[in-house]
């Protein structure tokens, strides 16, 4: 799942990758002109945003591949140890260090449960039943919630009617995909709860590291590796309670899974720390209104799964509604 945090009190845009450290990245991440001109150097920045909106829109393709073989369980804990594995490579190669203190890591145990051990484990069980394309259209609607739970929980968040506006309109969106004119008949109800509750999960963990690990020393990739890490021993423990040990491995299966962690939280997060630093959050969370159009169109295109007119009308109903909840007034200049 993710687009990182604008600073202020506006939420960051959603998707399956998000992680506590998206909300620090503006405060912890290095803005120098040394760095910026060394990220330039590399791959033109709309290269890269194409790339990331490719790899995150294909997660929910990966997850309903990655189910075919094993549980949810077991493709929710490939998925963090493998990108946790990619993560710790590159803190390896930069010599970084991981957080210290042991609030820090409380704080990050819970952020791990949050944003990565629920969502991601959701997101799979959800799959089983419903398609991919409407995991992904589900998860555009975090947020939603978040500018919901914002009213509640950040105080300095100020509503305004375009805003308002946009949560109804989303909302509007979510009853379009489901065909709530048709008493929602031919939508699994489980599953979709569950992709629903999934995509909840990431505003309430954002909140929480807001108020808790903002500010946080250390760089987001340190930070980010130690919560993967901490969410990868959360999800064995669950896997080893709750599911028996797969007896074998088919390829595509296990392909899929490796890179839903490798790339898509690995690659993908470093990828977008990069857009941070160099054109800015708000710019750089732009993605999340590609993944379920991507998501959409890889479902139909190589898994075959069907199409009806209100899915794409839907979503593009609740991706207007998400991007009218992240509009902001402009201060007023003192007198």
């Amino acid at each position: 799942m993710s687009a990182p945090a604008a600073p202020g009190p506006t939420l960051p845009t959603s998707s399956s990758d998000s992680v506590a450290v998206a909300a620090t990245v503006p405060a912890t991440a290095p803005t120098s002109a040394a760095t910026a001109t060394r990220r330039r150097g590399l791959l033109d920045w709309r290269v890269r945003f194409a790339i990331l909106s490719v790899v995150w829109g294909f997660s929910f393709l990966l997850i309903k591949v990655g189910t075919e073989a094993y549980a949810p369980f077991q493709v929710a804990l490939g998925r963090v140890l493998f990108g946790a594995l990619a993560l710790m490579a590159v803190l390896l190669v930069r010599r970084e260090p991981l957080p210290r203190g042991l609030r820090t890591w409380g704080h990050l145990t819970v952020a791990a449960l949050l944003l990565n051990t629920a969502p991601f484990s959701l997101f799979a069980y959800a799959e089983l039943s419903i398609p991919s394309s409407l995991a992904g259209i589900c998860n555009a609607t975090s947020p939603l919630w978040g500018m919901a739970l914002s009213l509640v929980a950040l105080s300095e968040d100020r509503p305004t009617r375009r805003r308002f506006a946009g949560l109804g309109l989303g909302f509007l969106g979510v009853l379009t995909v489901l065909g709530a004119w048709h008493g929602f008949s031919g939508v699994d109800a489980k599953g979709t709860a569950f992709a629903l509750l999934a995509s909840l999960c990431y505003p309430i963990g954002w909140i929480y590291v807001r108020r808790t690990l903002a500010g946080t020393p250390g760089s987001p990739v340190a930070l980010t590796g130690g919560q993967l890490m901490v969410s990868t021993l959360q999800l064995a423990l669950v896997s080893a309670v709750f599911t028996s040990a797969p007896t074998s491995f088919p390829l595509w299966p296990t392909l899929s899974v490796i890179a839903l962690g490798a790339l898509g939280t690995g690659m993908a997060l470093q990828m977008q720390y990069g857009l941070v630093t160099e054109v800015g959050p708000t710019t750089a969370q732009m993605v999340t209104y590609f993944i379920p159009v991507i998501a959409t169109t890889a479902g139909v295109l190589v898994l075959g799964e069907q199409l009806h007119w209100n899915t794409p009308v839907g979503a593009a109903i609740v991706l207007a509604g998400a991007a009218l909840t992240q509009t902001r007034t402009a201060p007023r200049k003192p007198a």
